[in-house]
């Protein structure tokens, strides 16, 4: 890892976050640069497991803690085997309560996925904390009296999302989320030195709690900051594609659809996804988005944050895999070297379609949706604009045979240049 004692001005660490627009609230910023430029400090982020798997709406979070770390910083990562089981208030409504033994598995996984992202050795070596370690002992009547006194009910009815759930109704087990959380500072605080959290900005008042509270408790001084929410220009929400969210285990999305997803970022979002999540310097995302600005039809920035996110996530051979697989399918790669697994996923995200035997050519496009009839199948083939696995069939009566399957199983179909879909043969 590298000196965090880095020079006040532009390289300093606050200051390139500023420059990132990674810091939307805090606690100071006199403060917050004292700490992050000034030495090395013990922080912590937390997760809580409500799915079996982080997303790309906990990539923002997971991102700074590698960041940070790379700044000579120690990272504290919790995952909350207790806090998931009460769940942060929504305010649309109650949420559903996962059974615990489901939460403990949960909270494995998350932990081993955030593994990758932080290195476990050397002076400011990240540790992975679990916060049913110091709540699972708690009684409820120590739990009143050593946290609960310490926090004035009428601050915790003004949270907007408590005020949003009032006449709908909120359960104290979700009123009381807020106190679960702050104790988790206080905690690491008095366990690890901890003296900085972090967290998106819809937490600021449950991390302003923590903050208070360790005051209240005659301890401190602690600071905290918030990131801001990601967003899209077009108004859907960040983090979902056209088949669903995007997360993190390779099983739940493809390291392809991961790729793709930032591929297909808006022209107006890359510049700031890439000061959100790149590691590139201030003069590399300069210079990156000048060229994606003279030439936008090339989409530099979103194949340069592609590249870089999906070998972060999943690795270089993945990533590898996933720009060839991009090529190939428009006939600028061989079809031949992606492997099925990448080859699958690929088309899944095009439109697969199972068929238990191959018609001829014509009733594969109509199959695949890629025409909306035999007629208009044999008329793109007439005029050349038919492909089979890249290969261009000129005979409105073509068939294929098993030779032509990818991997005894799958073809890619186009029609023209950027149209594509898959078939694959069942059993």
């Amino acid at each position: 890892m590298t000196d965090s004692n880095l020079p006040q001005g532009r390289d300093s660490l606050t200051e390139d976050l500023l420059w990132r627009g990674l810091i939307q609230d805090s606690t100071g910023l006199d403060e917050l640069r004292e700490l992050l430029d000034g030495g090395s400090t013990t922080f912590y982020v937390g997760f809580d497991p409500t799915a079996p798997s982080l997303h790309i709406g906990n990539l923002m979070q997971v991102v700074m803690a590698r960041r940070l770390q790379q700044a000579g910083h120690r990272p504290l990562l919790l995952v909350g085997g207790a806090t998931g089981q009460i769940g942060d208030p929504k305010e649309s409504a109650e949420r559903t309560l996962n059974p615990p033994e489901v939460i403990a598995g949960w909270v494995e996984r998350i932990r081993e996925q955030l593994s990758p992202f932080v290195t476990y050795s050397g002076e400011n070596a990240a540790q992975l904390v679990n916060n049913l370690d110091w709540t699972g002992e708690m009684s409820v009547v120590e739990f009143l009296r050593d946290v609960g006194k310490h926090f004035p009910v009428n601050k915790m009815l003004a949270r907007e999302v408590v005020k949003a759930r009032l006449e709908t109704g909120i359960s104290y087990t979700e009123f009381s989320y807020q106190l679960l959380q702050a104790n988790d500072y206080f905690e690491l605080h008095r366990r690890h030195g901890c003296r900085l959290q972090y967290g998106g900005s819809d937490q600021w008042g449950n991390i302003t709690a923590g903050v208070d509270y360790i005051r209240r408790r005659g301890a401190g001084p602690v600071e905290a900051f918030t990131t801001p929410l990601v967003t899209k220009a077009d108004g859907t929400k960040f983090g979902k594609s056209e088949t669903g969210t995007i997360w993190l285990d390779p099983q739940m999305t493809s390291p392809y659809a991961f790729y793709q997803f930032w591929v297909n970022a808006d022209d107006r979002d890359v510049s700031r996804y890439l000061r959100y999540f790149s590691f590139r310097s201030r003069e590399e995302l300069e210079e990156l988005e000048k060229a994606t600005a003279e030439r936008p039809q090339a989409r530099l920035a979103q194949r340069a944050l592609a590249e870089e996110l999906t070998t972060l996530v999943h690795g270089e051979r993945e990533t590898a895999q996933a720009v060839a697989a991009s090529q190939a399918l428009f006939g600028r790669g061989s079809l031949d070297e992606l492997a099925p697994e990448t080859l699958r996923a690929a088309l899944t995200e095009a439109g697969l379609v199972h068929l238990d035997e191959l018609p001829d050519v014509a009733g594969l496009l109509k199959e695949s949706g890629l025409v909306p009839s035999m007629k208009e199948a044999r008329r793109v083939i007439a005029e050349g604009g038919a492909y089979v696995n890249n290969t261009r069939v000129s005979e409105v009566d073509a068939m294929v045979s098993a030779d032509d399957l990818l991997h005894g199983r799958y073809l890619v179909l186009r029609r023209g240049k950027r149209s594509f879909a898959g078939v694959a043969l069942r059993g």
